[in-house]
């Protein structure tokens, strides 16, 4: 949870010190739900004959590594560069290896999943990350949520579920009973690789801000860390893919490098947010993203809005006011 302090009877500058680190919150959070929001339709904008032109593995090894030569020019520029001069102490280092393993084999749980169940019981299913990320940052750090907060948590998951379910194409049963459209359907493989997912998400998140908080360094060098790792590991697994498939940059159009820039900001952003913050508030940036990805694939996509929309659109409001106030 972000904490601003009460500012009570202070002096004008404090005050303004306040209002100011409100409203730079508030446009960091607001750009985050935006950039989150926009991704899936950039990706629907990028489709040729309905399939995705570019490989997806280079495109997250592209992601990584414009973090990292961002965080590295970060780190030149603030004058931090004196902490590279020596090798780091692998004790320091290896604890940024693991968010890096966590988040690959997320990575290929989603791709396993999707034999086991059809894409929109896992788009509902995936909305349980929500109580297993809340969960591990009350035990594993050790922070004590009121019975208001635990009810925002659970309204902003009713709210994923509620999303989710509205987009479900359940208007023709008939058609699923010729044959002629998908039907809903999971495995109890399925139904646990979902849990385990859902599990490794949460304890990806809580872990990469413990570590964050954990030691006393700038954030620059800490992101350095992380997407060091984050290259090396998902660039493994994109040259050994692109070998048999696609060129490694083979598709990229002004679209696709819009999403690489655009998910580089938020993963940097999110470090911030993580290191100042919460994975909560991650959680929110996520479930507010996913309203304004509706809208966005509204307007742009011609997605037809129903007025079950306004269902989760007001839990996500409600959830927001339990939470913070």
């Amino acid at each position: 949870m972000i904490v601003i302090p009460n500012v009570g009877t202070s002096s004008p500058a404090r005050i303004r010190r306040f209002w100011v680190k409100r409203i730079q919150w508030g446009l960091l959070l607001g750009l985050m739900v935006v950039i989150y929001g926009s991704h899936a339709p950039l990706i629907t904008l990028t489709k040729v004959d309905g399939r995705v032109p570019f490989n997806p593995s280079s495109c997250v090894v592209m992601i990584e590594l414009t973090k990292l030569l961002i965080s590295l020019a970060t780190l030149v520029l603030t004058g931090g560069t004196s902490a590279l001069r020596a090798p780091p102490h692998l004790v320091l280092v290896a604890p940024y290896a693991v968010p890096a393993i966590l988040y690959a084999l997320n990575n290929n749980l989603i791709v396993v999943m999707q034999a086991h169940m059809d894409p929109s019981s896992y788009q509902v299913l995936s909305n349980l990350k929500i109580a297993s990320t809340a969960l591990l940052y009350s035990v594993c750090l050790g922070k004590r949520l009121r019975a208001a907060q635990w009810l925002a948590l659970g309204l902003l998951m009713g709210a994923g579920v509620c999303h989710s379910y509205s987009s479900l194409d359940t208007g023709y049963p008939e058609r699923a009973e010729e044959g002629e459209g998908p039907r809903l359907h999971i495995t109890a493989w399925g139904l646990f690789l979902v849990l385990v997912y859902c599990c490794v998400s949460g304890l990806a998140a809580v872990y990469t801000e413990r570590v964050l908080k954990s030691q006393k360094l700038p954030l620059s060098l800490q992101n350095l860390y992380l997407y060091v790792f984050g290259v090396a590991i998902n660039g493994l697994s994109a040259f050994s893919s692109v070998a048999s498939d696609k060129s490694f940059l083979e598709g990229y159009s002004g679209a696709v490098w819009l999403i690489i820039a655009g998910q580089a900001a938020n993963g940097l952003l999110m470090s911030v947010v993580l290191k100042h913050g919460s994975g909560i508030t991650r959680l929110f940036v996520i479930s507010c993203s996913m309203l304004v990805n509706a809208l966005l694939s509204w307007a742009t996509l011609g997605l037809q809005l129903t007025p079950l929309f306004l269902l989760p659109v007001s839990m996500v409001a409600l959830a927001g006011y339990l939470y913070y106030m």
